[in-house]
């Protein structure tokens, strides 16, 4: 009998619950058992942080958003933040004692379900210490270059698109320039999907470094046509020409290596304002994208997600991650070549074409 323990690693996405469910289901179809890591790794460092995963745990676990097992963007075992017998904050590689409860739990294999930090991760444990791993894709950027499509984007998108039809009303309500800024980190396309069908008249993308001049021409333009509001939707990676990338302050976090994105959709309403005086406001999306229930593409791409992952263990395919290919099918991808490098928006893709041929405005 084959154990399997599951962890749900970085940020959070719809769709996670729905990977959960299939893999267990479908391994006590087989007769195997699985577990569940809590926080990431955390169950597998300290072992009462594992709890057991059987069908009846998990019914009704697929509509709902978020994870049951917790999730974190601080623990990374082989940089792990510890505290020692003086108070100070240590890095410490913690990754052996990972493998030591893995191997005294007697698991067949570690399902890591997280997007390029959490699966870089998974490989390390593959490659250096011997771990079984099979990884499942997960971001709502849509960024893994392996896969042509990530469960929680399609829900991501769904609720920026539904802000930004709202933002109609109000925006035309006082003739203003609404600002809209999304996630997506380096790549555009929560951006560039949401702001195409939610009828943007400006959208800017990391993969386009923007001209404010060219910005506020497009909102000039508009006056001229009769129409005294505009929608801009800026992703939060996007940069103006010969300017760097606006980041938050990460406050110190110990150990935390990804650069905080954020503060680009108010540096470009304030621009905006200043430049064509007009009544200017900023809406940060936020986190508003990662919650709630997925939508109908995602909880199905999930569970597919969690299906062939059980497939793969079955066949002893180790150290490889579940992607949809171009076809549509479910493929496996060595996990080397699906860290290798992010996916961006092509320059030259439809969606891109759609977007000048329709009137929008990319800042170029």
């Amino acid at each position: 009998m084959k154990r399997l323990v599951i962890s749900t690693g970085g940020g959070d996405a719809p769709g996670l619950n729905a990977v959960i469910y299939a893999v267990v289901k479908a391994a006590y179809a087989r007769g195997w058992e699985v577990y569940g890591s809590r926080g990431g790794y955390r169950g597998l460092l300290d072992p009462d942080e594992l709890t057991r995963l059987t069908p009846e745990k998990v019914e009704g676990i697929t509509p709902i958003g978020g994870t049951i097992l917790g999730s974190t963007n601080k623990g990374n075992p082989f940089a792990m933040p510890v505290e020692n017998l003086a108070g100070e904050i240590q890095i410490r590689d913690v990754s052996d004692r990972v493998m030591k409860n893995f191997r005294r739990m007697g698991f067949t294999c570690h399902v890591a379900v997280g997007g390029d930090g959490s699966l870089e991760i998974a490989h390390r444990f593959a490659t250096e210490k011997g771990m079984p791993v099979i990884g499942v894709p997960k971001t709502i950027d849509n960024d893994l270059l392996a896969t042509q499509l990530t469960f929680g984007f399609d829900t991501a998108v769904s609720t920026a698109t539904n802000a930004i039809d709202r933002l109609h009303s109000t925006a035309k309500s006082h003739d203003r320039v609404m600002v809209v800024e999304v996630m997506g980190r380096e790549s555009g396309w929560i951006a560039l999907n949401s702001g195409i069908s939610g009828g943007a008249d400006v959208i800017l993308l990391p993969e386009i470094p923007f001209d404010l001049d060219k910005v506020c021409d497009k909102i000039a333009d508009n006056e001229l046509h009769d129409k005294h509001y505009a929608i801009v939707v800026v992703a939060e990676g996007a940069k103006a020409k010969d300017h760097e990338v606006i980041c938050k302050d990460n406050q110190g976090e110990i150990g935390r290596q990804e650069v905080l994105l954020g503060g680009i959709g108010e540096w470009v309403a304030q621009e905006v304002r200043k430049r064509t005086e007009k009544d200017t406001r900023s809406l940060v999306l936020g986190h508003l994208q990662r919650g709630g229930s997925p939508t109908t593409f995602d909880r199905l791409l999930a569970l597919r997600f969690g299906a062939a992952a059980v497939r793969l263990i079955e066949a002893g395919k180790f150290n490889h991650m579940v992607a949809l290919a171009g076809d549509g099918a479910m493929a496996a991808v060595p996990l080397e070549e699906a860290i290798k490098e992010r996916k961006h928006v092509p320059l030259d893709c439809d969606k891109i074409l759609t977007a000048r041929e329709i009137g929008i405005c990319l800042g170029d």
